[in-house]
């Protein structure tokens, strides 16, 4: 196990009195083990003590030869294995519950240790997991320069003769080519009036002249998501597109100014925000205006105007202002940024200059 990284769990476990701890998220214990292990209906929890009886509960199915420096208790598909990992938890202490633990699993340990006291953990893992250590700065910095080069690939590769659903396929095959591991979300590539909607699913949707075209695209890398948006144009800039470009991508930058530690998340939407409703397109931008990423492509936090938690140094977090009107266009301009010592850095370098497919 990664000692600095459980280290600073342990101390939030002491500190939000969660002596003990079940995590299941096969995310959280990669993050723990630097081991991906995907268990389906399985059960798989790695238990965590502040006085150290750690233990990995895993199927036989899923053989480890990697020490992951904690002890492994191996079950059988036959095993009841709620019923031999409640012999190790300890009933008089709060217990908490990490993530999406299946009720299979949760009810039949509250079965087992009746007046026990379960309590929601996730904040434990989520909390440590946003800010990110040397080595996942690194990753993080890497997967979105290999986005970069992909953006730069995709948005070459457009032609009439492509619909939407075709440049999907096209991005898989780059994807592949660059040394990408897959993607970090299914990818959004929407053509004209399709980019009105934030979450467009791609469809055939073919060019025309004047189209706006929104690509949010990203990629996994040694496990870490990346995540950018570009909105580009086909043969020609309708001048009220322009004017809305133009908008959205003042509103990205300045959003991203406001980035340095101490800031609020509400301060940094707000900085975004209130450009796009002086300019008096407020009410077509219908989204937070970002997200926390890393090994999920979304993680804890947001950038947005419920949420007034200080950044600190280590987060990584989307930029992202859009407006939306229906029947008419969409744009969108995002980034990702690693917050710094005393201000952030830009993790994505494609440029956001107008760009027009001949």
């Amino acid at each position: 196990m990664n000692k600095d990284r459980t280290d600073r769990i342990f101390k939030l476990m002491k500190y939000k009195n969660i002596p003990q701890l079940i995590v299941s998220d096969p995310a959280s214990i990669f993050y723990i083990t630097g081991k991906w292990i995907h268990p389906g209906e399985r059960l798989l929890v790695l238990y965590l003590n502040v006085n150290g009886n750690n233990k990995l509960f895993i199927n036989e199915l899923f053989p480890l030869s990697e020490d992951l420096e904690v002890e492994k208790i191996w079950l059988k598909d036959t095993d009841d294995g709620v019923s031999i990992m409640s012999k190790y938890i300890d009933a008089k202490l709060p217990i908490g519950i990490d993530k999406n633990w299946p009720s299979k699993f949760l009810l039949k340990l509250m079965e087992l240790k009746p007046g026990s006291t379960f309590v929601n953990g996730s904040e434990i893992l989520d909390r440590v997991r946003m800010c990110k250590d040397k080595q996942e700065r690194k990753y993080m910095r890497e997967a979105s320069k290999l986005n970069d080069i992909a953006m730069d690939k995709l948005i070459k590769s457009i032609s009439a003769k492509y619909s939407e659903k075709d440049m999907a396929g096209i991005l898989v095959d780059i994807y592949r080519d660059i040394g990408a591991d897959g993607v970090s979300f299914d990818p959004i590539i929407a053509y004209g009036v399709n980019g009105a909607n934030p979450h467009h699913e791609i469809d055939n949707s073919v060019l025309k002249e004047g189209d706006s075209i929104t690509i949010d695209i990203g990629c996994i890398k040694n496990s870490y998501c990346s995540d950018m948006t570009r909105t580009v144009f086909y043969k020609r800039v309708p001048d009220h597109s322009r004017l809305v470009y133009n908008i959205v991508r003042e509103a990205n930058e300045r959003g991203i100014k406001a980035v340095r530690p101490g800031v609020r998340f509400c301060d940094i939407d707000a900085a975004a925000r209130n450009y796009i409703e002086e300019k008096g397109y407020g009410k077509y931008f219908t989204h937070r205006t970002g997200h926390s990423i890393g090994i999920e492509c979304h993680d804890l936090g947001d950038v947005s105007g419920a949420n007034t938690e200080k950044v600190e140094p280590g987060m990584i977090f989307s930029i992202e202002p859009g407006v939306y009107i229906p029947g008419k266009v969409g744009i969108r301009i995002e980034d990702l940024v690693l917050v710094t010592e005393d201000g952030c850095e830009v993790l994505n370098h494609y440029t956001k200059d107008i760009i027009v497919i001949e």
